[in-house]
């Protein structure tokens, strides 16, 4: 029975990987690559770290397993998700199910941990004072020898910490390895998935180091090879890990979505609003914040102080209500007005709503006819958008219809917007500043793209460059390889075209009770919604 050792390689890019890889980088994805299968891995819309891990995980796209983004939203309003939210059994709980051990490190979007047959170390949107690990206490059994196991890097990247923020993601690699390696070797698995995040973070931050095409590019500068700094250190920790394992296992190196670069950030918000689709309340007190922020007086000149005192990182100290006290003074979704608005923006990747009547909290667009008609002025205001050297802007925009249905469908964006291939982003929340089109405030010059990587090497694998293969697939895949049945529900297939011949025969899929997962909710304390929103604004997922 195989047994399957699955990388995942937060926002691995397939043209660095294989160019990388070809240089003689990165030698254990090479050998991986020659020895199997490998090509482009579709992501979700859009690819984004929290929907994407869980579409993985579950073989359903967002509105199937219903987790949209890092925040579940209406009007406004949002709430940081966490596993609990999820709509639909993970890999690990279905071969759980069916008496397979398994081991889980990592995994973004698993906070709380919760019983599976084997252990589990949760990922990102896991809270630093709590448990993250089932069964409790796993972690403290090692800690005095290993050291202090950590989810994320202990420097947070800006202008000017460059070596010290690599060095911190090479700590943090370093720590997984060693936590790993002995996690395997001690528990028995015939499932194992290690999650690497230093690949996403070195590329948000220092993308312009290392692509002369950015215009934030510095020729000469010495930084220019430290994303492949990081590759190479994963690349090296995956080496170790196989080399204790062996060959017989069957392996899959896998990312949530790719990389390219960042040039800049829309305020869609204020698009909008210049358009006639968002507006603010008639009341002294809005009118007056509205002009203050067209002046200057924004979260990003806050976030520019804040920085020149090295304070940045003082909101994660303070009181939830003397933040909200603080962020309130500044023009806000507080200061909308739902009564006229027809249309908003919420989410860093493009993510347009439509206030609609029985599902927004102050709906005022009825379905139908008046919703697209809604969603045609949306389009038509966004063709106005150009970038900085006059071209047009916008490239795609995806509707609702447009993607797979699902029984959280509903709840998700109404039009995914893809702005000059995803170089330029929206702001997460309301507005960073009075522009339409504006800098990221934290300095971030790489973003995602919808492409990850797949490689998988083992005995049921061929040897041969695969296209069109979808982050969905992959669970309904494994299970095919682990000899357990896949549900019906599934969004994805298995990837025939990547087996050999002989491996290629699938057990009909088992009809599953609609409805998802039984797990209760989990409601966040208030200092860990606080400690998460601090580390999503410093990752540049929450402005």
């Amino acid at each position: 029975m195989n047994r399957v050792l699955i990388f995942g390689l937060d926002g691995a890019s397939p043209d660095l990987l294989e160019r990388w890889s070809r240089e003689g980088h990165l030698p254990t994805l090479r050998r991986l690559m020659d020895e199997g299968v490998w090509g482009p891995l579709e992501s979700t819309l859009p690819p984004v770290t929290s929907p994407a891990w869980p579409s993985f995980a579950t073989g359903q796209y967002p509105a199937g397993h219903g987790v949209f983004d890092f925040v579940s939203a209406r009007n406004g309003t949002f709430n940081i998700v966490n596993a609990t939210a999820i709509d639909a059994p993970a890999l690990w709980d279905i071969l759980s199910a069916h008496g397979r051990r398994v081991g889980v490190m990592n995994v973004p979007v698993t906070y709380p941990p919760h019983p599976v047959n084997g252990f589990m170390i949760t990922g990102l949107l896991s809270p630093t004072t709590a448990c993250i690990a089932h069964p409790p206490g796993l972690l403290r059994r090692y800690e005095d020898e290993l050291g202090r196991y950590r989810v994320m890097p202990a420097v947070q990247y800006k202008p000017g910490n460059e070596e010290a923020f690599v060095r911190g993601l090479e700590e943090l690699i370093a720590i997984r390895l060693r936590f790993a390696k002995r996690l395997m070797r001690d528990h028995p698995w015939e499932l194992m998935m290690v999650h690497f995040l230093a690949t996403d973070l070195v590329q948000h931050a220092m993308w312009r180091y290392m692509d002369p095409s950015h215009p934030r590019y510095e020729p000469g500068n010495p930084f220019r090879h430290s994303i492949r700094r990081i590759y190479r250190r994963v690349d090296e920790a995956m080496g170790e890990l196989l080399a204790q394992v062996g060959d017989e296992v069957t392996v899959i190196v896998m990312s949530d979505h790719g990389f390219g670069p960042l040039h800049g950030i829309v305020n869609l918000n204020m698009l909008l609003w210049r358009e006639g689709l968002l507006h603010f309340k008639r009341s002294l007190t809005a009118r007056l914040r509205a002009g203050l922020f067209k002046r200057g007086v924004t979260p990003a000149r806050a976030y520019e102080w804040l920085t020149r005192l090295n304070l940045q990182n003082i909101v994660s100290r303070v009181s939830k209500a003397t933040r909200n006290a603080v962020f309130n003074r500044f023009l806000s979704f507080d200061d909308v007005d739902w009564t006229r608005t027809v249309a908003y923006s919420l989410g860093h990747m493009g993510q347009i709503y439509v206030n609609l009547k029985g599902r927004e909290p102050h709906g005022i667009v009825a379905r139908g006819a008046e919703y697209e008609r809604v969603c045609d002025d949306v389009v038509a205001a966004l063709r106005t958008l150009t970038t900085p050297d006059g071209l047009p802007m916008l490239e795609r925009v995806v509707r609702k219809a447009e993607l797979p249905p699902g029984r959280h469908a509903d709840e998700g964006p109404d039009l995914h917007v893809i702005l000059d291939g995803y170089r330029y982003i929206s702001c997460p929340l309301f507005a960073t500043d009075g522009n339409v089109v504006s800098k990221q405030i934290r300095g971030d010059s790489g973003c995602h793209r919808r492409h990850g990587v797949f490689v998988a090497r083992g005995p049921d694998f061929s040897k041969v460059r695969i296209e069109g293969a979808r982050i969905v697939d992959l669970a309904p895949t494994v299970l095919h390889l682990m000899g357990c049945p896949i549900p019906d529900d599934m969004d994805g297939q298995v990837l025939t075209d990547a087996l050999r011949p002989a491996s290629r025969d699938i057990r009909p899929p088992v009809t599953v009770t609609e409805g998802g997962t039984a797990r209760p909710g989990y409601e966040l304390t208030d200092d860990e919604e606080a400690e998460l929103r601090s580390r999503l604004r410093g990752l540049g997922y929450l402005e």
